[in-house]
């Protein structure tokens, strides 16, 4: 049987899938390529989560595309908008012809004797696995697991006899009006859950173990929404994506450089919002830096509008177990509940939870250095793409994205087959630091020892700062001694 095969295989039609489609047809455009995507629609984070008020936190100014403009008047979009923004780039450019749904890829092997993946996927809904060959692997899955999402392990869990809820798996049936309502968490989920359920809700408590920074800002750009009535499309998005990113860059850099006063603002901001006599040291002072965790944004205000309201409470304790009705605290208190809603996070997993295998060894990823936050050590011809944590996640894709073609370029300029991330003589005794340094956040901190280490030094570092990484993607030398590229062993059988 003819195995099909292609230059660059796609794995996943999320955001950065599709962009990396635009990318492969727009820079590369003598080359193959597909997109595999396991689920039954393109979207990614944007089709699988379905719970109320679901929205991003970053402006779509920056989470947008550089080649496709967000032109509505929302910046801070919802879910379904965002979804829709995507079908219509998929269809715009002609990605969604490469793309083939019910996907869902398992292992990957590498020969570097015919230079080239094979990917073993199953057909969701069917017992049948489907093989396709390809030169390139670009992994454009996410980091967290589509199986589920994080809940720990709460005692007295089976004695509640309400409903247990975990918004990665939200059920289209849940009826919350007039009911009790515990979120437990105040990451961006809780933070965008709370004000939703609270319109219709009997009441919402936000249950935090300790306090997030949150920081309220209006859901429209109204700079952005000037420069279109006088600019096209195309020139008032660049404008205002070079205006969000230096503003993005600029409020980070001053959390870094003067953390006690950035933190003495923000909790001003949130005193603001909720008057004198609200217990802001309690609630919403968080004992780490700002951007030690990633900022909650709160579009016009949302969550700080219920709390005022009354439809909306933030109570800070910790769990001492579930009962029949709701939770009691180790205060003492008892938390009255209908439903529990867990927004406690995501499982983060390497590369899409597939097996690689090269030249017939199983790859352990914790056991390899990032080259360049994209590429693995040891690892031939793969790519993955992962956003910023401290920036919207496109910016990073789209450089990613680049960087691979040059690479692709590169290969068929030199008659190359094979590129491989190596370390050189000089790059043995690096001192190993994690593969996102600084930031604590949960999900990133239970799941850090399965990542590739990062060194001291490029190209063995995984920087997350747009301004870094433009100049290391777009500019640097592709052969820069530690890739290093390399002639199939043997010719390629045709295909």
């Amino acid at each position: 049987m003819t195995v099909e095969h292609f230059d660059v295989m796609v794995v996943g039609a999320g955001l950065s899938g599709i962009g990396a489609g635009y990318h492969l047809q727009s820079q590369c455009p003598d080359r193959s390529y597909v997109i595999l995507e396991g689920r039954d629609d393109i979207g990614g984070t944007w089709d699988l989560f379905r719970y109320p008020g679901v929205r991003s936190d970053s402006d779509m100014h920056t989470l947008g595309y550089s080649f496709k403009p967000w032109t509505d008047a929302k910046s801070i979009a919802d879910g379904p908008s965002i979804l829709q923004y995507l079908r219509d780039t998929t269809t715009e450019f002609g990605i969604d012809q490469h793309i083939r749904f019910g996907h869902l890829v398992q292992r990957a092997e590498w020969s570097s004797d015919d230079a080239r993946w094979t990917v073993h996927a199953h057909r969701t809904g069917s017992d049948e696995t489907v093989t396709i060959t390809c030169g390139y692997l670009f992994m454009c899955s996410g980091y967290y697991s589509y199986k589920g999402g994080y809940t720990p392990e709460f005692a007295g869990a089976d004695r509640f006899t309400g409903q247990v809820v975990h918004p990665q798996a939200w059920p289209e049936d849940l009826d919350y009006s007039g009911k009790r309502v515990v979120v437990i968490g105040s990451g961006a989920t809780a933070m965008t859950l709370i004000p939703a359920m609270a319109e219709t809700a009997g009441h919402v408590t936000m249950l935090q173990r300790s306090p997030t920074y949150v920081v309220a800002r209006p859901d429209h750009d109204p700079v952005a929404n000037a420069l279109r009535k006088v600019l096209p499309d195309k020139a008032a998005y660049s404008l205002t994506r070079m205006k969000n990113v230096a503003l993005q860059q600029m409020i980070y850099k001053r959390t870094r450089a003067k953390p006690a006063e950035v933190k003495a603002r923000l909790v001003e901001m949130v005193g603001k919002e909720l008057g004198p006599d609200y217990d802001v040291a309690k609630h919403f002072t968080p004992s780490y830096n700002p951007w030690d965790q990633r900022l909650c944004l709160v579009p016009n205000g949302d969550l700080f509008q219920a709390i005022r309201s009354g439809t909306a409470s933030v109570v800070t304790d910790e769990i001492d177990t579930f009962t029949e009705t709701g939770i009691l605290l180790t205060s003492g208190e008892h938390l009255d509940a209908d439903i529990i809603v867990t927004a406690t996070g995501l499982q983060m997993v390497t590369l899409g939870e597939m097996a690689f295998v090269v030249d017939g060894e199983p790859v352990d990823f914790s056991k390899t250095w990032t080259y360049k936050g994209f590429a693995y050590s040891g690892v031939p011809n793969l790519a993955s793409s992962f956003g910023y944590i401290n920036a919207s996640w496109t910016l990073r894709a789209d450089l990613t994205c680049e960087y691979v073609c040059r690479l692709l370029n590169h290969m068929r300029k030199t008659g190359t087959a094979q590129c491989t991330p190596r370390l050189r003589a000089d790059d043995q005794a690096m001192p190993q630091r994690p593969w996102i340094d600084g930031f604590s956040a949960g999900y990133m901190e239970r799941s850090m020892h399965m990542m590739p280490r990062q060194g001291d030094h490029e190209p063995w570092v995984n920087p997350q700062n747009y301004k870094s990484d433009k100049k290391m993607f777009r500019h640097s030398p592709l052969d820069d001694g530690a890739m290093q590229f390399t002639r199939a062993q043997v010719a390629a059988s045709p295909s």
